[in-house]
């Protein structure tokens, strides 16, 4: 389904009566949205809109030199109710193709609303009109117990290197990537013409199908559009998931951000999957932070890891508890909680209260005291223990659970040891933090450095 066919053609109030042939136009041109689109057929499509809309605007200023009327123009429109019942209003213009109106085909002065570039080429939508369709939307998903997922492509679902990249121990990888001809057998794929290679993350498939169930579902990537969509055929090779609702680069409207005002659904119902918590400055509650998927060895050292790859081990994330495995769970346990255990009108509820109250839940009962921990780091490690439901000392007591250290040589990491708490590496909050439980502290052990 086009993200947008619901909402402005049969749900707009009302529709010109000399719209239909407009109206099936839009029709089929969001139909046609869909990530295999090509850029000679979007071309097509403008063509058509545009002459299209040149019928309807000779109409528009025919019908206002016929009436005379000099502060507006009343066009019999037809209402979309069951009734189908006639009623007078005046167009309201909200969105345009290029510089005309969606709706009536006059040809408006300025540009203004956001661009929607990634469901059809050229067309703007007014904010007016955009609040318009995320309650239509939202109303629409929350019957069918549906909220929004914003999933991030790169180290999130899958990692992609330069085949010039790849290093001498992943050479190999070239002989054993999987068929383009049917991608959803595999996993490991070489684009050519792109001149990259693809890993998807192991249980990348389940989850999405399982998702699906709960979400309607966007790509956003920092990419570019040609790439996202090269991306979107590899997960989603039947169209089942996003069909229209790939989000690039070319699509945002703040530079090196990611934002949903270009996302048709409530803030208030979206759920956002990333590694990097720096694009979503305005929508840090929404969020939930990634584990980074490394599987080639240009990415490690994009972020300054000295380690062998996971290719160059010929290793890979566990299938079952993996990263996506994991926050698989995460998923179900907030929509679970949203639409079986709150309170209230539905249209009331919010997905970042229920997102911050299983974040408080992970660590609670937990007191910690840091030891010689960086000062850059140690700041946002307390942000992040204390949303986890963790309380913050800076001195020792009796109350006192876990010491925090990365040498066990420190005169708190001593007491820790004699005083029988937990001291664990500063990765055992980080790994909290990814899988929303609270690890073992076994498995997080600080060794003593001098």
């Amino acid at each position: 389904m086009a993200v947008i066919q619901m909402s402005v053609v049969t749900d707009s109030p009302v529709h010109s009566s000399g719209s239909d042939d407009f109206i099936a136009y839009l029709d089929e041109a969001l139909d046609a949205s869909s990530p295999n689109s090509s850029p000679d057929e979007e071309a097509g499509s403008q063509d058509e809109f545009e002459d299209v809309s040149r019928t309807k605007r000779r109409k528009f200023e025919s019908t206002e030199e016929t009436e005379g009327s000099t502060s507006e123009v009343i066009m019999e429109q037809k209402s979309v109710d069951v009734k189908s019942s006639v009623m007078v209003d005046v167009c309201t213009h909200p969105g345009s193709f290029g510089d005309m109106c969606i709706r009536c085909g006059q040809k408006l002065d300025g540009e203004s609303g956001v661009t929607f570039g990634y469901i059809h080429k050229g067309l703007r939508l007014h904010d007016e009109e955009i609040s318009r369709l995320r309650d239509t939307d939202m109303k629409k998903f929350l019957f069918h117990k549906k909220l929004y997922l914003v999933l991030d492509l790169d180290h999130t679902l899958l990692n992609t290197t330069l085949l010039a990249h790849l290093s001498s121990e992943e050479l190999h990888l070239l002989n054993e990537t999987d068929s383009l001809e049917d991608v959803a057998k595999g996993s490991l794929f070489k684009l050519e013409h792109m001149h990259m290679m693809t890993k998807l993350r192991p249980f990348v498939r389940t989850f999405l199908k399982e998702a699906s169930e709960m979400f309607e579902m966007y790509i956003y990537t920092m990419g570019d559009r040609p790439y996202a969509l090269e991306m979107a055929k590899l997960l989603d090779p039947k169209k089942e998931y996003f069909n229209a609702k790939v989000i690039s680069r070319d699509d945002g409207t703040q530079k090196h951000q990611k934002g949903l005002d270009i996302v048709l659904g409530q803030e208030s119902a979206v759920l956002i999957l990333d590694d990097t918590e720096n694009a979503w400055m305005k929508h840090k509650n929404n969020l939930i932070l990634m584990e980074r998927y490394h599987f080639f060895a240009s990415s490690c050292r994009q972020f300054g890891f000295n380690c062998r790859s996971l290719a160059e081990t010929k290793s890979d994330e566990n299938e079952t508890d993996g990263a996506l495995a994991r926050i698989l769970k995460v998923l179900k346990q907030v929509h679970c909680t949203f639409f079986d255990k709150l309170q209230g009108d539905l249209a009331d509820r919010d997905v970042r209260q229920v997102l911050s109250s299983l974040r408080s839940e992970v660590l609670s009962g937990c007191v910690v005291v840091f030891s010689r921990i960086n000062h850059g780091a140690l700041p946002t490690l307390r942000r992040i223990v204390e949303q986890m439901g963790a309380t913050c000392l800076t001195e020792l007591d009796p109350t006192v659970t876990h010491v925090v250290a990365t040498d066990a040589g420190t005169e708190k990491s001593r007491w820790a040891v004699k005083e029988n708490k937990f001291l664990v590496h500063p990765r055992w909050i980080e790994a909290a933090n990814y899988f929303w439980q609270k690890q073992p502290e076994e498995n997080f052990v600080v060794k003593k450095t001098h």
